[in-house]
């Protein structure tokens, strides 16, 4: 099915070459002129030059074929060339209607659908998930969700950070404080404990205090690193232990994001592909690709069109030791062997775009992965309080996650049990679901490479561009169409009219608006953009709603065509906010 805006813009291209004009300038847009036009054309602007007329005589000859149009109600050219447009009522209603009952709500699936991976969340294990965590889960779980809407199939990875220091640190910590434990004998040959030695409370703990105190202790620094050598160079015992944290941590995990409403397909991590590493390094040596820097092994990836210096990306440090470079291009290199992506995602902190040109570079002039592989970069920017600065507890610290979303949470339920008219548990459930979309819309409606004040009192209000905004208008939308149900209203067999006021037709061309909408945030990777239409959609309601009798209306086919436009508008916001990764409750 065409979308709104390039079904108007047929009919403008057919009246810009029955005029004897080339139909490349009969673009049309959205009115920047509300109060004037719906729609516009500035085609006659551009060909001008072309045709060596003036524009308001190339506009003239357009409208004068648009006169009985099917589509446009008034066309009206205006100096000096612009084409101003109004859509006449029953042409829209036509296309609502047929949006209805189309698949997918008349957007188009991917005619070659591709295999997409997305590398988002990235938290390191035995670490707690702090607001850091948030924007990296919440805009990579809603990129994957409009991705996949569109056909694609598509993996989402967690990437987790497993297998570094921290678990040396964590190991000799442990061995510290509990050395009678079977993992530090080299003697022991037995089966090792099924239980972890540490709940998530303690191994959470253990980590920032050994962190610590290697930083004052060179001799506790140099045992963690080891540890780390041995881990990784497979002793059994601590081996075991990096099994129990992994177990421990990604229960712990898989529960918080589970709050978020975030979930991966692949919970792989830096551990997964160091088997991958010893040939590929020895791969980039015998092709000539490495050369050795001051007894770093590295690749050149500078290449001459360069604004700025793009240093070499680092295999091998002097040591031996491998790093982030090596652990990316070693995932790339599992992906390309287990999924063969088209294309791979990157959500990542802005401040890394760097590293990826350099991975990016240098898996593809390796070969690494295959030339057609898209490599995408999209970083997000930070999270920050009223101050400007990153976002902290009121002592300073690094905010939980757990205590955001439950500060969040409180605040909603609050707000909810002053409407009096739902139960103290209810209104639990109810918070849960409406302080979920005032994180994720409060994150989602800033566009995500700019940073953003993250505003508790702003994004729970339940006024202005805000999550719980969108959801009252959802569950007011509800309210009607339920009340018409229990008066013995059929939602099956109502029909949308031609628009019979101002409100309504607004109401109607913001729906409208939405397959051009999700190609435009697709080709763009946009979530923000999805906000701004629902906030759109939802004023039109809104105004909509407090001009018209809708249910009191006594003219049963017109109000049928109230209920029609309501059901559609409430299954346009639905889709949205599932794209965006929360839901709306019944009841607010």
């Amino acid at each position: 099915m065409k979308t709104w805006l390039n079904l108007i813009t047929a009919e403008m291209e057919q009246a810009f070459t029955t005029a004897g004009y080339d139909a490349g300038y009969a673009k049309v847009t959205l009115s920047n002129r509300p109060d004037l036009c719906e729609y516009q054309c500035n085609g006659a602007m551009a060909a001008a030059k072309a045709y060596r007329k003036a524009p308001i005589m190339i506009a003239g000859d357009v409208v004068a074929h648009l006169q009985e149009n099917s589509c446009f109600e008034n066309a009206e050219a205006v100096a000096p060339g612009f084409i101003n447009l109004k859509i006449r009522p029953a042409f829209l209603a036509v296309f609502l209607n047929e949006m209805e009952k189309s698949d997918n709500l008349g957007v188009e699936k991917e005619s070659n659908p591709k295999t997409i991976v997305i590398d988002y969340g990235g938290p390191n294990v035995a670490k707690p998930l702090h607001v850091g965590h948030l924007r990296s889960a919440i805009i990579g779980e809603s990129v994957k969700r409009i991705v996949r809407y569109k056909g694609n199939e598509v993996l989402g990875d967690i990437h987790l950070g497993d297998w570094g220091y921290q678990m040396g640190l964590i190991i000799t910590e442990l061995q510290r404080r509990r050395p009678d434990l079977p993992y530090f004998d080299e003697n022991y040959t037995g089966e090792y404990p099924q239980e972890p030695p540490f709940t998530i409370g303690e191994l959470e703990e253990i980590y920032p205090m050994a962190s610590a105190y290697a930083k004052e202790h060179e001799d506790y620094r140099e045992k963690a690193l080891h540890a780390t050598y041995l881990l990784q160079n497979g002793h059994p015992g601590f081996r075991a232990i990096w099994q129990h944290i992994m177990k421990v941590s990604v229960t712990d995990l898989k529960k918080n994001y589970e709050k978020l409403h975030v979930n991966f397909e692949l919970w792989k991590g830096e551990a997964d592909v160091q088997k991958y590493i010893p040939d590929m390094v020895r791969s980039l040596k015998e092709e000539g690709y490495a050369r050795y820097d001051e007894g770093a092994l590295v690749v050149d990836v500078a290449e001459e069109e360069d604004n700025k210096a793009v240093p070499p990306c680092m295999i091998l440090k002097s040591d031996g030791a491998a790093l982030y470079d090596t652990t990316d291009l070693a995932t790339l290199l599992e992906r390309e062997k287990l999924y063969r992506p088209d294309q791979v995602i990157y959500v990542v902190d802005k401040r890394q775009e760097l590293h990826f040109v350099q991975v990016f570079r240098c898996a593809r002039k390796t070969g690494i992965v295959r030339p057609e592989v898209e490599l995408k970069f999209l970083g997000f920017g930070t999270m920050n309080g009223k101050d400007g600065k990153p976002f902290k507890t009121r002592e300073g610290g690094v905010m939980r996650l757990e205590n955001l979303i439950r500060e969040i949470d409180e605040e909603m339920w609050k707000k909810i049990m002053g409407n009096r008219t739902v139960t103290a548990e209810e209104a639990r459930k109810t918070a849960e679901i409406v302080g979920l979309a005032a994180i994720k819309y409060g994150d989602l409606s800033n566009q995500a490479s700019k940073d953003y004040i993250f505003d508790v009192d702003r994004f729970t209000s339940f006024e202005g561009n805000t999550g719980p905004y969108i959801l009252y208008t959802i569950v007011r939308i509800k309210s009607i169409l339920n009340k018409y149900l229990e008066s013995g209203g059929s939602l099956e067999t109502v029909a949308l009219h031609s628009a019979q006021s101002a409100c309504e037709k607004a109401l109607m061309l913001e729906t409208a608006r939405f397959s051009e909408m999700i190609e435009t945030v697709y080709e763009e990777i946009a979530p923000h953009k999805i906000c701004a239409y629902i906030y759109d959609v939802a004023n039109a309601f809104n105004k909509f709603y407090h001009e018209t009798k809708i249910l009191s209306e006594e003219d049963t086919e017109k109000k049928a065509g109230y209920i029609a436009l309501l059901k559609l508008t409430k299954e346009v916001l639905e889709v949205c906010i599932e794209l965006l990764g929360f839901d709306a409750p019944e009841r607010m």
